[in-house]
């Protein structure tokens, strides 16, 4: 029991009063000289112990409503140390993730969780952050409006995450109490971190009531022919074996049904035929009740935007040219003695084909070129002329070429991670047939090897756009260009000089991908769907637009890609399938953490720990009860 006015309990002091005055009487009796009888002395004494008794009932009764007067105004209680402390903040964290469309027993996830919040106790001022919004210091009225307002978001905190945010909400003050009310379903992906001493964490899981879900994974091209293409997606079921319809469509048209069954496997795919060379605006459909966010799929296939590639030849070019012999390319050959300078800026590939010497004007109209984005392959003549390919390797950043080592060796190490081999090859070979080369140039710089000699030396290597060859291709050198190498080789190289869109990117994650379109001055590229338009990232080149794009949009759709109002192509964006996985953990084996079953008992426990129970009216009545007995006693017991 502790006191508001301990210096009160001085009072106590005026229980030695009564006793003075019941121990030491003023008052002086007489002597009487009575009869010697028997019997009044008899009644005598028995009058003077019924007196004394009396008395001594008196003093314990007037002392008692002292006593209990004094406490009274002492204002004695009882409190935690949580309810003592004056300075207590607390910030509230409720999780909006896709993972809380599941289904409760009261519903949604999110649902139950807002309106369990809308009751939260004692709060004049509200700190609370979702996975994408930061509230803070809001009226209690206005954190009830916004609170059931919230809706959901593709992004999603981890524990760690959200503690660090949490911490960055409190003040700095180290004598004040620190709660984090974490409300959440506990989808994890990371561990649980460990906690501040001066933080107090109360977490409330929200479970679903089963665990079933069925989701779109993705969506691929399967194969192709002259007139056919086959999509494919895959659909996963997770404790469900429920037979699904899946439906194509081409904006609201309605292209092919099927249906997913999953007797044998969670993980079922299901085929689509299309015409090869329809533009669609597509989107994969399902209907499952659980969770809805990964019910729908879309995606875009556009009319294939076709590569220029420029080869500047002086060593033999027929290679090259049967390589980019495709309708996906606009392939011009170009000799080095009657080269069209003005062709380079159209370009988005260029091939320097075994050039003994590079001039000046050539070096400075390339350096334009990967200026404006362009992508640049160098292959070296057996006659290079040092200086002048340095002049142009250091504007490129590509290193410095040395002298001509003549040596043979195998082409042997392949970087299957590299972005031109990253989806060639289906296993990483070990006996493959290697290509070899009786002499190459020394080259001094750290640049990505995509392939190498047998003993680690580079013979193709890339910096940013551009590529370098240390060896030349003349068949009298190696047998590179009878390699099966070579074609994925320059193909990808010519591909990633102008990235084309995919079937979809993923929402929150970094996206790169180039528009074959140039800007004028002030024009910009927007991205535009039914509802909602934005300008992403761009860089602008000679003959294309990098389009960058991260959190940017938000919500999952197609989009159409314009320049002012001037349509281009179609770009789709999905969000992250990674919370379609229903596995949860327990914010009991969280050490540090207070676990509730609920936020209603969660907020009982708040305000059973900030109440003070207050005595200071029980010894009031206390008092007024001696008083009364006192006076019974005084009035009714006889002597």
């Amino acid at each position: 029991m502790q006191f508001k006015h301990p210096e009160l309990l001085y009072a106590l002091l005026l229980l030695l009063i009564p006793i003075i005055i019941h121990l030491f009487q003023l008052r002086k009796f007489q002597k009487t000289e009575f009869t010697n009888v028997a019997f009044l002395k008899k009644v005598n004494i028995q009058t003077r112990k019924s007196s004394q008794l009396k008395k001594w009932l008196t003093l314990l009764l007037r002392m008692a409503v002292i006593a209990c007067l004094v406490l009274a105004f002492a204002q004695p209680f009882s409190a935690s140390k949580t309810a003592l402390n004056t300075n207590k903040e607390t910030v509230v964290f409720l999780d909006n993730s896709f993972s809380m469309q599941a289904k409760g027993p009261d519903g949604p996830l999110l649902q139950r969780a807002m309106q369990g919040l809308y009751e939260l106790p004692g709060e004049e001022k509200v700190t609370w952050f979702t996975n994408d919004n930061v509230n803070r210091d809001v009226t209690l009225k206005t954190f009830q409006t916004k609170i059931l307002q919230t809706d959901y978001s593709f992004k999603q905190l981890t524990p760690k995450q959200v503690v660090l945010k949490a911490e960055q909400l409190f003040s700095k003050n180290t004598g004040a109490e620190k709660r984090l009310i974490y409300i959440s379903d506990f989808q994890l992906k990371e561990a649980f971190p460990s906690i501040p001493e001066d933080l107090k964490v109360n977490a409330v899981a929200l479970s679903p009531e089963r665990k079933q879900n069925i989701t779109i994974d993705t969506v691929y091209i399967k194969g192709k022919d002259a007139s056919k293409l086959t999509l494919e997606a895959r659909i996963t079921a997770q404790g469900s074996n429920e037979a699904i319809p899946v439906s194509l469509y081409n904006k609201e048209v309605l292209v092919a049904k099927t249906t997913a069954e999953f007797t044998e496997s969670a993980t079922v795919s299901v085929d689509f035929e299309l015409d090869k060379d329809n533009a669609i605006d597509g989107r994969i459909v399902i209907n499952d009740p659980n969770m809805n966010y990964d019910n729908t799929l879309y995606f875009s296939l556009n009319e294939a935007n076709k590569v220029n590639v420029l080869a500047i030849n002086q060593g033999a070019g027929g290679f090259i040219s049967r390589l980019f012999n495709s309708t996906q390319f606009n392939f011009t050959p170009q000799s080095h003695k009657n080269l069209d300078y003005n062709a380079i800026p159209k370009q988005n590939f260029i091939i320097l084909n075994e050039l003994d010497n590079i001039p000046a004007p050539l070096t400075a109209a390339l350096r334009s070129f990967s200026e404006n984005g362009g992508s640049i392959f160098i292959i070296p003549s057996a006659n290079a002329s040092i200086n002048t390919y340095n002049t142009l390797l250091n504007s490129l950043k590509l290193g410095t070429m040395g002298e001509r080592i003549s040596a043979e060796k195998q082409i042997t190490k392949i970087a299957f991670d590299h972005p031109l081999y990253k989806d060639v090859f289906e296993k990483r070979v070990v006996n493959f047939q290697y290509p070899k080369a009786s002499s190459f140039y020394e080259l001094a710089g750290t640049n990505a090897a995509a392939l190498s000699f047998e003993d680690g030396k580079p013979f193709i290597v890339q910096k940013g756009n551009h590529f370098l060859s240390t060896a030349p291709f003349a068949s009298e050198i190696t047998n590179f260009k009878s390699s099966p190498l070579i074609v994925p080789t320059l193909y990808n190289m010519s591909l990633q000089s102008l990235p084309l869109p995919k079937l979809y990117y993923t929402i929150g994650k970094p996206n790169t991908f180039a528009v074959p379109n140039k800007l004028q001055q002030d024009q910009t590229i927007t991205l535009k769907d039914s509802v909602a338009s934005f300008i992403p990232l761009q860089v602008a080149g000679a003959n294309k637009v990098t389009i960058t794009t991260d959190e940017t949009p938000d919500l999952a759709s197609t989009y159409a890609v314009l320049k002012d109002e001037d349509f281009i192509e179609n770009v789709s964006f999905n969000y992250s399938r990674d919370e379609s996985i229903l596995q949860y953990a327990l914010p009991e084996d969280w050490e540090g953490v207070s676990s509730f079953d609920s936020i209603p008992e969660l907020f009982e426990n708040i305000v059973k720990d900030n109440t003070i129970n207050e005595f200071w009216k029980w010894f009031a009545i206390a008092a007024f009860l001696f008083l009364l007995a006192e006076m019974f006693v005084l009035r009714f017991y006889k002597k």
